[in-house]
């Protein structure tokens, strides 16, 4: 790959694309453009970009404001030097630059959501793959909850069978936001015009939630979520449409042979900074129980995982494992990206798995008491 550009510069794409790319070092393709809507927020994002990443010259500077030769149709056509283009733009331009960077011959890797809702999802997916996929090109969506070691270590642990068969799970997210956080402040979430808020966005460090919560949670249970009845609220009212959602979950295989089910809790309307309780996932099985936790001030994902351990003619006793895995989903879901323009592809970052997150959050949403089917709200029938 000759070289990437990155269209979107906020806060995600500075704080983490960033860092994860320099971390990639040798194997990073160079960062040749970056595109905003804003000139000023272009450059200040193409010098953090030459600083951060050591780049010289700096990044080739693309906006809106009337001049042609420097739009972000000028990037995706004339700019033969770039192979791909990372999109970490507001959700609801991102379907529409999504198809203009295949349409122009660019592999993509977006941020997620996949879509604003299922329904759009479907469409850019299925676009994707009449159009875009038999041309060989890649299109794979950033969740970088996926992507983190800790999670894919807590998933292969259950797939092992450290716990037994899964027979349910629990889930707590509580976020403090206040109106002086930057992420409050971002003007495209303060007044949002698709379904969710904070809920459907996923933000960095404290505010992981969301679309991020279900990812993990598809990564570590051992088949899909199918059905959900919930209900979803507004506590603060800077916070619309709605920061609180409450839901039950089940999954039922197609043989049947696979039942359990869940409870979730997510909320950004806690009223102190304080938690009562840790946030986090856990998952009981029949033979013991994990729990997967994000440590931010020790940069770690860290599983726990208490087994029983049956030894005839004796009491059961619990055997401990703790495994710690350095936070790094940005940079995974980056390699992982690099690595499938190439033919090697891992499976992360699938279009279709990322709207079965859209999907657990949409039906929280819109459920209101009812059940939903959650292969329903996936499927094209």
């Amino acid at each position: 790959m000759s070289g990437i550009a990155i269209l979107g510069a906020g806060i995600f794409a500075k704080e983490a694309h960033l860092p994860a790319l320099a971390k990639l070092g040798a194997n990073t393709p160079i960062l040749r453009a970056v595109y905003s809507r804003s000139e000023k927020s272009a450059h200040d994002f193409a010098t953090a970009a030459a600083a951060t990443l050591k780049l010289d010259p700096a990044p080739t500077v693309y906006h809106d404001g009337g001049d042609p030769s420097v739009s972000l149709d000028a990037l995706l056509t004339t700019r033969s030097d770039i192979d791909a283009v990372i999109v970490v733009l507001p959700i609801t331009l991102q379907p529409s630059i999504i198809i203009k960077a295949l349409a122009a011959g660019k592999h993509v890797l977006s941020e997620k959501p996949v879509a604003p809702d299922t329904s759009s999802g479907l469409s850019l997916i299925a676009k994707y793959n009449e159009e875009y996929k038999p041309k060989g090109l890649v299109w794979r969506v950033a969740e970088n909850f996926e992507a983190e070691p800790g999670f894919q270590a807590a998933a292969t642990a259950i797939r092992d069978g450290k716990i037994g068969k899964v027979s349910f799970f629990d889930v707590r997210v509580v976020n403090y936001i206040d109106k002086e956080s930057k992420w409050y402040k971002t003007p495209w979430r303060t007044v949002p015009d698709y379904q969710g808020g904070f809920l459907t966005y996923c933000a960095i460090k404290q505010l992981d939630g969301g679309v991020h919560t279900a990812a993990a949670l598809r990564v570590m249970l051992p088949s899909p979520l199918t059905h959900l009845s919930g209900f979803a609220s507004l506590n603060k009212d800077y916070l619309p449409p709605h920061d609180t959602i409450h839901a039950i979950a089940k999954s039922i295989a197609k043989d049947s042979t696979t039942t359990f089910h869940g409870t979730a809790s997510l909320t950004w309307a806690s009223p102190t900074a304080s938690k009562s309780v840790p946030d986090g996932i856990t998952i009981t099985g029949s033979d013991g129980w994990l729990s997967a936790t994000t440590i931010y001030a020790e940069g770690v994902v860290r599983i726990t995982i208490k087994s029983v351990v049956h030894a005839a003619g004796k009491p059961d006793e619990e055997r401990e494992e703790i495994i710690d895995k350095p936070i790094q989903g940005v940079q995974r879901e980056l390699e992982s990206f690099f690595a499938a323009t190439k033919g090697t592809d891992d499976g992360l970052g699938d279009p279709l798995g990322a709207l079965r997150d859209v999907a657990f959050i949409q039906a929280g949403l819109d459920s209101n008491g009812a059940l939903v089917d959650l292969e329903k709200l996936i499927s094209s029938d």
